[in-house]
């Protein structure tokens, strides 16, 4: 069985912004060390297909207010 990689947009992020926009939230049956706090779409996507994992997208409750 495959490994998954959960991760999810940062709070902070804002649309246009060119810093990393997610964040690694859980690994799951997967030997992986992560020593970034901010990911990109295209590092995850890389990291999940070099350790033939699948990527698990967090859904934000859309309740919240994004407070900056």
């Amino acid at each position: 069985m495959a490994g998954k990689i959960f991760y999810r947009e940062r709070s902070k992020s804002k649309a246009g912004q060119r810093s990393p926009r997610f964040r690694v939230v859980a690994v799951s049956d997967l030997d992986l060390k992560v020593y970034v706090d901010h990911f990109r779409k295209k590092e995850l996507v890389q990291l999940a297909k070099a350790s033939k994992a699948k990527l698990v997208a967090l859904e934000r409750d859309p309740a919240r207010k994004n407070k900056n």
